[in-house]
């Protein structure tokens, strides 16, 4: 049996619980941008991961030869990098859609400027394309790794 003040939908208690005051949200916007600024300052950037790539012939030996561990190495090592990146990007990009929510959490979605409305979906946007390429890669991966073991 529900208690009395949970029929027909949340009890007070729990929705006074819910209601978040200004002051905690603008702590916690606070707290969002200077993680962001901290991603942004930091090795962990997107663009600084990006950056940092080996090159295929620093694996080989003078005479040309290829070393098969090596080469093994260093496509692990791509793999790696390229997984990296792209969580540095998606972290990024999903601490800056936490910072506008939480604005727009505080003073309402609405009463958010059309330009951060507009950015908020565009990173809805790019972190689905991206999670939706991954998941493809991985399934095409794993069809490989399925017909070769045939």
């Amino acid at each position: 049996m529900l208690p009395a003040d949970m029929v027909g939908g949340v009890s007070a208690t729990r929705a006074a619980n819910l209601e978040a005051s200004g002051d905690a949200l603008k702590k916690f916007v606070g707290q969002v941008d200077a993680v962001l600024s901290d991603l942004e300052e930091s090795a962990g950037n997107s663009t600084k991961v990006g950056a940092q790539r080996i090159r295929s012939t620093s694996l080989t030996s003078g005479s040309g030869g290829v070393f098969p561990e090596a080469h093994g190495l260093y496509e692990q090592y791509n793999r790696v990098h390229e997984e990296l990146t792209s969580l540095s990007k998606s972290l990024h990009l999903q601490i800056e859609a936490t910072g506008i929510a939480v604005q727009g959490a505080r003073i309402g979605f609405d009463s958010l400027e059309e330009e951060q409305r507009r950015r908020f979906w565009a990173i809805q946007t790019e972190i689905g394309r991206t999670e939706t390429a991954a998941q493809d890669k991985r399934h095409a991966s794993n069809n490989a790794k399925s017909g070769a073991d045939l």
